[in-house]
């Protein structure tokens, strides 16, 4: 069983971030914002193949590495994701005791303001709890996800038109083509914030945030987008709509849905 990390970073010096992540297996880095340059150079022991493109947005960085990921399995990865020294061996454990999983999903710590989701013990995941986990969580059989076509929403993300939500969308598409997902209690590494506390897609809880996610919820939820907006509205409130009441926060989410399409396409 052969395994590839699949890296989306923007503008990094490709060396220093192997040993920033703690890359100890084979990868394929996709580095935006950059000149274009293809090298191919080992580190620990391990082939690692980075791609600088002038291109951006990470639904477009991830589907060019899933394009030309070569191994059985790989993992998606994030440049502020640090790794446990085992972690490949660790996926790969996983994928031995469950061979009908298509996807495994893993934990990743991260700070207590930022986490979505904790697996305490093994369970399926399903559409309706799918939306809360992020793409450095997911593993996947290359050859599943080559045979189904499956790839990332180039809408939704860090440097697209929306925001963020392409892992949701990724993982709601995965169900609907009949791929197997589990989500099992084992963590793989740390995300470690970056220096300056900037994000590549998150700037408050503002109009824009509001609006993109009724966007993402008709995508997700189809029609039952308004009930879902109401409970992410209502379970988020005390916190996300401090600078933007509630009733203003749940109008910017319905034109989102109601609009669906950037550019105001589909009305």
């Amino acid at each position: 069983m052969t395994f590839q990390l699949l890296v989306s970073c923007v503008r990094q010096d490709v060396h220093v971030l192997c040993e920033k992540m703690n890359i100890s297996s084979d990868a394929l880095i996709i580095n935006q914002g950059s000149a274009y340059a293809a090298e191919e150079f080992d580190h620990k022991g391990h082939r690692i193949k980075a791609l600088s493109m002038d291109e951006k947005g990470v639904g477009l960085s991830r589907n060019t590495a899933l394009l030309r990921a070569t191994a059985d399995i790989v993992l998606f990865s994030d440049e502020d994701i640090v790794y446990s020294d085992d972690y490949e061996a660790l996926v790969k454990e996983q994928f031995e005791k469950n061979p009908k999983a298509d996807m495994i999903l893993f934990n990743v710590k991260v700070s207590e303001e930022r986490r979505t989701y904790w697996t305490d013990s093994a369970h399926g995941v399903h559409r309706w709890n799918c939306g809360r986990y992020p793409a450095y969580s997911i593993a996947a059989r290359t050859n599943r996800l080559h045979e189904t076509g499956l790839t990332y929403h180039l809408w939704f993300g860090g440097g697209a038109v929306f925001s963020n939500g392409e892992d949701s969308l990724f993982l709601n598409e995965a169900l609907k083509r009949g791929l197997k997902m589990l989500a099992v209690p084992v963590c793989i590494g740390e995300e470690k914030p970056r220096e300056d506390g900037s994000s590549t897609w998150f700037s408050g809880y503002n109009e824009k945030f509001f609006y993109d996610r009724g966007v993402l919820y008709h995508y997700l939820y189809g029609a039952l987008a308004p009930v879902m907006m109401t409970r992410f509205l209502l379970r988020n409130r005390s916190y996300m709509c401090k600078n933007i009441p509630y009733k203003d926060a749940k109008k910017l989410m319905k034109r989102g849905c109601r609009e669906r399409k950037p550019w105001g396409e589909g009305k």
